[in-house]
């Protein structure tokens, strides 16, 4: 089977740029190890959500997903409130004061990408999904790829993409170098009824255990991601729903009241991942397997978004005239995504090391930066204006 583009990796970063190319003219290919997990009946939360920025929902809705969504189970953000250590400092972000109807969408990711799956399974001929499907071997050469899948399949293609995720099987078979270290920290996500409203507001506090915030969602729930020690962790995931409320309410400060658990508990590691080169000659990379970055920040998805938007755009404007593989081709992506990815990486990475350190000094110094940042609004918009992309 000849394509043009092969993408290997089908979550939400790696689907979407499928549904931006749809009309590109290209045949494509889509390779999943894992069909989507449906929406339950049951009226249950998913534990993993985005924080949707709005020219995330812009594209989304560029590709027909986003009006495809069940309204009812996302929520607006309008306003971001963020505290320092105990409470002793904290910064505002508002839509109203910079003139947007939000800062961004609580979206469930199950929602996301099951919304895209089904528009790609009734697109065009040009798209052919094989899932569940997983990769054993790439061949590369000068005017194309070989692709094998387990089931001894053969495909052939003018360009790869690799969207398969922060440990990227592609990027390895690539021989691409990455430089990483891990922050010994779990983010701990579970889902909370409330007694009082959140009134669409995110909170973050950065505290001596880690980073906590809790995001709105639909109705008096929110959901929980407590970036935290491996310890710490451990101890959050063990406790009985009861206790786990209590821990949550007190290191909130009581802000939506009683809380009620209506998901379990889970975790997963944190790391910070750099990705020397994003593309190569017949092979470019997209979301987490082109960076892995702290969610204290909640832009991860939005950056794999970008790329895929920015990758979709290139492509899009060749059409089928240009080897869609060629090197120079591709450069034009990586130089587009480098700038927006680094000082990602650099925010956040450096965020999490200074509100890491127990130093007393450096945590008077740390607050002092929030409460000064917060009444210098020019300061403030210009560091909301990059998470709005």
């Amino acid at each position: 089977m000849k394509f043009d583009i092969i993408i290997i990796g089908g979550g939400l970063v790696g689907a979407s740029l499928v549904a931006a190319l749809k009309d590109s003219g290209l045949k494509i290919a889509l390779i999943e190890p894992h069909e989507p997990a449906p929406v339950p009946q049951d009226n249950s939360w998913d534990n993993r959500v985005y924080a949707i920025s709005p020219g995330s929902a812009a594209f989304l809705q560029k590709l027909g997903a986003w009006q495809l969504m069940e309204t009812e189970r996302i929520a607006p953000v309008y306003e971001m409130a963020i505290f320092g250590d105990d409470n002793t400092a904290h910064i505002n972000f508002s839509a109203y004061e910079i003139g947007l109807p939000e800062l961004a969408f609580i979206a469930e990711n199950r929602q996301l990408q099951t919304t895209i799956w089904h528009m790609l399974e009734s697109s065009k001929e040009n798209i052919r999904i094989y899932c569940p499907a997983k990769c054993t071997a790439i061949t590369w050469h000068d005017t194309h790829v070989d692709v094998e899948l387990t089931d001894g399949t053969e495909l052939e293609a003018a360009l790869i993409i690799g969207a398969d995720g922060v440990n990227s099987w592609v990027r390895k078979q690539a021989g691409i170098d990455v430089s990483q270290h891990a922050y010994d920290q779990v983010g701990v996500v579970a889902n909370f009824s409330t007694e009082l409203s959140h009134r669409q507001i995110a909170h973050q506090w950065f505290r001596r255990d880690g980073v906590l915030a809790l995001l709105p969602l639909p109705g008096k729930r929110v959901s929980m991601v407590w970036s935290t020690t491996e310890d710490h962790a451990d101890f959050l995931r063990n406790l009985s729903a009861e206790k786990l409320c209590q821990q949550v309410e007190e290191a909130s400060a009581h802000t939506v009241g009683a809380m009620q658990l209506i998901s379990p508990p889970a975790g997963f590691p944190l790391n910070h991942v750099h990705v020397k080169k994003l593309v190569k000659a017949r092979l470019a990379l997209i979301g987490d397997a082109a960076h892995g970055i702290h969610p204290l920040a909640g832009q991860g998805v939005n950056l794999g978004l970008r790329d895929a938007r920015e990758l979709a755009a290139i492509l899009n404007s060749q059409g089928r005239q240009t080897d869609c593989g060629d090197y120079l081709f591709l450069r034009r992506y990586e130089l587009a995504r480098k700038e927006d990815i680094l000082v990602l990486e650099w925010v956040t990475d450096g965020l999490q090391k200074l509100f890491n350190n127990p130093n007393p000094t450096l945590a008077r110094i740390r607050n002092l930066g929030l409460e000064i940042t917060n009444h210098l609004p020019l300061i403030k918009n210009r560091l909301i204006q990059h998470a709005l992309n």
